[in-house]
């Protein structure tokens, strides 16, 4: 890898060294740049080629240099000779100006070591492009050893030799001498230029018609650059020492047939020995085989044959030559005409540029990229002739690479991409709108292209307008999204609103609705939606227009329309247009069609997302408020589990049949005391609640009475003066109602709270009056006598064993009670009372008991004070 680089840096070292040394002090250096060297030509091939730039222009040029080191192994006098030799062909070369003349844009300057003039650009020899590489930069560069000529440029490479040689002869009667390969150059553009004039002669009687040349006799001696290449001379000039016009036609026959052999001319001639050789061509030629000219077209193969001729007269003069049918090609002719441009008047050029597009086609890339679209691009100054040209520059350029664009075709466009007149300029430009986008870089759409879109929306043409809103949805997808949003939607709303023209309106709509997938959805919403309703005319075509906009955006994936959207401005402006009278049936059912899809989607969305809004509070909403439980021991749950059975089986049992009162035992049937009390003091239970304050604090010790529990479990529940009423740990976790459960009178199906009445009564007892009993007569038959408050309580005290509501409780029940000054306790340690729905208890037949079967309970017999502790012993 190493070795390589050496190596080339060790290339690169000696070619500027060449330049360097070749260029150095020339005069031509002052005003040109010289470049790299790129071929070779001239006689020998002694010329080098370089490529290089005018510093005041920077137009591009070819410098040649003639490095004297060549030569320093002659003598002084023949190098002499040398260097006149070569100052004469450049001088002859500048004073001749023709398009097949190589075009000199710096006449010759000599400085101690080199000889320079500059021409017009060169891409090489065609003796380079034959294969001779001699004085050829090293490495050879890639394009001349890959560069092959096609036939059309060989044909018409061949004719503008014939043409250059019609001028040398006719024009200016001059003879050339030495016309070969190394002396024919291809310019950049690809024509063949005629140069190496160092053996040329003129006519001794140029007034004349009949032109005399004076030729000089061969020398020998004299080095090879002093002479004309014997290869390529005719024979005349060694044999009779003779020339005239028709020896450069000897001269063309041999490059014809060294242009169609690979650059090997007819005959070899030993230099050594010129006289024995061209003896012996002339032998060659005299009796030429078949097969010498097999590799020659047959279309010009006698032609060849006739320009190889020994006899001078037989050979055709270049005139004749342009006009043999070899050079009647398509593609010669069509490169002749663009040379002879200059000749011809617009309606020429007009009927030639319109029939160009069928022959482009079938050319060459190289020949129409090089020679073609050159000429074609010149025509651009004049602009009456841009409608012809332009279609056949954009047909060649959609052929060229990308960077072939940027760099050969887009600098002459730009100019013309600003031009608005003539109209067809635009127009063209529009049809090829996707060709643009696609090879103009970006900065260069932004600056030049797009530009030209705007103009036409707003161009006072109608047919204009209507083409670029054709042709913009065909290259939306290559516009980039800001100038899409900013620059084209805004000139497309304002040409729609702004318009006359009916088909202009329609135009701009199905524009908008065909770019609508390369806009954002809230773009769509916000910019182009409120515009539909903005349109000022009512034509069945506009409105359907509007429809199909509001079709494609209703249903597009990208795209869609919020419900909201449909409800508050979609749906009442396509109901209001849909009952436009200038609708006919078709299209007021293609209306109702899209508001029904549209109220069906919103129905469907709405109606999702309630549900979807119930689900979610369903599931927010919070769950039943439990009252705090209080942490049990395993006893108290125990003893739960065994009030919770023992309700169960109290909610299940039958309630009891009255018993029939036997005759003996008729006078002791107790009454209903607690219906009769009510009766009596119904006025003063009216104003008792729960909820009055001023009632007594409870005895301490005591909780209120339990209340019945909505599941038909008895909870006991406490009250608190400033919380309310707080459950206790023997509910059941579930918080009551609400106070209307507790608070005033009970309910119709319970009893009410006798410990807040036996409290009330206390509170009354303070004025010492004694109590009406009156009531108290119906609860004794007539044939027993009264019983005392005293005695009744004292009869239907419990006995130890044998209370009949005790066992309804259960065993267990009896030893949870603790009586509390005096106050019997219910179930969870708080004061029993009545209200208990479904309880047997509360039933009449359970005071129906014989009283023989009670006992006297002692600690009663001390509580006999009032009537109001006897109620709180009987009833608790």
């Amino acid at each position: 890898m190493e070795s390589m680089l050496n190596k080339l840096k060790s290339t690169v070292t000696k070619v500027t060294a060449d330049v360097t040394s070749a260029v150095m002090g020339n005069p031509v250096t002052r005003e040109f740049e010289v470049g790299r060297h790129i071929a070779s030509g001239g006689p020998g091939l002694c010329w080098r080629i370089y490529n290089g730039t005018k510093k005041s222009t920077k137009q591009e040029v070819a410098v040649f240099v003639f490095d004297k080191k060549l030569i320093d192994k002659y003598q002084k006098f023949d190098k002499d000779q040398i260097i006149d030799s070569l100052k004469r062909g450049v001088q002859q070369l500048t004073r001749l100006r023709h398009p097949r003349l190589l075009t000199v844009q710096h006449p010759l300057e000599e400085s101690r070591d080199c000889l320079a003039f500059c021409t017009e650009p060169v891409f090489a020899s065609l003796a380079n492009v034959m294969g001779q590489w001699d004085h050829l930069p090293s490495p050879v560069p890639q394009d001349i050893k890959e560069y092959k000529l096609y036939d059309v440029e060989t044909k018409y490479g061949l004719l503008q030799v014939s043409e250059g040689l019609v001028f040398l002869h006719s024009g200016v009667k001059m003879v050339h001498g030495n016309l070969c390969l190394e002396n024919i150059i291809l310019n950049k553009s690809g024509a063949w230029k005629i140069m190496g004039f160092d053996h040329s002669i003129s006519s001794a009687n140029p007034s004349e018609a009949e032109p005399r040349y004076t030729c000089k006799e061969w020398e020998p001696s004299l080095p090879a650059l002093c002479l004309p290449n014997p290869e390529y001379l005719a024979p005349e000039y060694i044999l009779s020492v003779s020339c005239d016009s028709a020896s450069d036609m000897y001269s063309l026959g041999v490059v014809v047939h060294a242009v169609f052999n690979e650059g090997q001319p007819v005959c070899q001639v030993n230099k050594h020995d010129l006289f024995k050789s061209f003896s012996r061509q002339l032998d060659q030629l005299s009796s030429m085989s078949p097969t010498m000219l097999n590799h020659i077209p047959e279309e010009v193969r006698d032609h060849v044959k006739m320009l190889l001729s020994v006899a001078p007269n037989v050979r055709p003069d270049a005139d004749q030559m342009t006009k043999i049918p070899f050079f009647d090609d398509v593609g010669a002719m069509t490169l002749q005409y663009f040379d002879s441009l200059f000749q011809r008047d617009n309606l020429q050029k007009s009927q030639f540029f319109k029939g160009l597009p069928k022959v482009l086609p079938k050319l060459p890339k190289r020949v129409v990229v090089y020679r073609i679209l050159p000429a074609l691009t010149g025509e651009f100054v004049n602009p009456d002739m841009v409608p012809f040209v332009l279609p056949n520059v954009l047909l060649i350029a959609e052929e060229c690479t990308k960077d072939e664009y940027i760099r050969l075709v887009l600098p002459d466009l730009t100019p013309v991409f600003k031009q608005q007149e003539p109209i067809q300029i635009l127009l063209i430009f529009l049809q090829k709108m996707d060709l643009l986008l696609t090879k103009t870089p970006p900065d260069a759409i932004k600056s030049s292209v797009l530009p030209m879109v705007y103009r036409a929306l707003e161009a006072p043409s109608v047919q204009i307008q209507e083409l670029c809103l054709n042709i913009i949805p065909t290259f939306a997808n290559l516009i980039d999204y800001p100038s899409m949003k900013n620059s084209l939607i805004p000139r497309v709303k304002s040409a729609c609103l702004q318009t006359s023209s009916l088909a202009v309106r329609v135009n701009s709509l199905v524009c908008l609705g065909k770019i609508l997938e390369y806009l954002d959805k809230w773009y769509v919403i916000d910019e182009v939606l409120p515009f539909l309703q903005q349109i000022p005319s009512r034509e069945p075509a506009v409105l359907m227009g509007v429809l199909g906009i509001y079709k494609c955006t209703f249903s597009h994936k990208k795209l869609g329309i919020p419900k909201e959207h449909l409800a508050s401005k979609c749906l009442p402006h396509l109901v209001s247009l849909s009952i436009d009278n200038n609708l006919n049936l078709n299209q007021f059912n293609s209306f109702m069609v899209m508001i029904r899809e549209m109220l069906s989607r919103m129905e469907v969305e709405h109606k999702t997302k309630l549900e979807q809004l119930h689900a979610m509070q369903e599931q927010q909403r919070p769950p039943l408020v439990f009252c705090p439980q209080v942490s049990l021991t395993l006893e108290e749950k125990q003893r739960l589990a065994k009030e919770q059975e023992q309700a169960s089986k109290l909610r299940n049992q039958q309630p009891l049949a009255p018993q029939a009162a036997k005759p003996a035992a008729a006078a002791t049937q107790a009454k209903d005391l607690t219906h009769s009390l009510l009766l009596q003091n119904k006025a003063s239970l009216s104003s008792l609640s729960l909820g009055n304050t001023s009632r007594p604090a409870p005895v301490q010790g005591t909780a209120m009475s339990a209340y019945p529990s909505p599941m038909g479990v008895p909870v006991s529940n406490g009250f608190n003066p400033s919380m309310g009423f707080q459950a206790s740990g023997m509910g059941m976790g579930v918080c009551p109602p609400g106070p209307s459960l507790y608070g005033g009178m009970a309910t119709t199906t319970s009893t009410p709270n006798f410990s807040t009445l036996t409290q009330s009564q206390g509170a009354l007892g303070q004025t010492n009056k004694a109590p009406n009993m009156a009531a108290l007569d119906n609860l004794f038959t007539a044939n027993k006598p009264r019983a005392t408050l005293h005695q009744l309580c004292s009869s239907v005290t419990p006995a130890a064993n044998s209370t009949p509501w005790r066992n309804q409780f259960g065993p267990g029940q009896a030893n949870q009670t603790a009586p509390v000054q005096g106050i019997p306790l219910g179930m969870g340690g708080v004061p029993s009372g009545f209200g208990m729905q479904a309880n047997p208890f509360f039933s009449p037949q359970n005071f129906s008991q014989p009283p023989s079967a009670l006992s006297v309970n002692p600690a009663a017999l001390k509580q006999t004070a009032s009537v109001n502790n006897d109620l709180k012993d009987l009833f608790g």
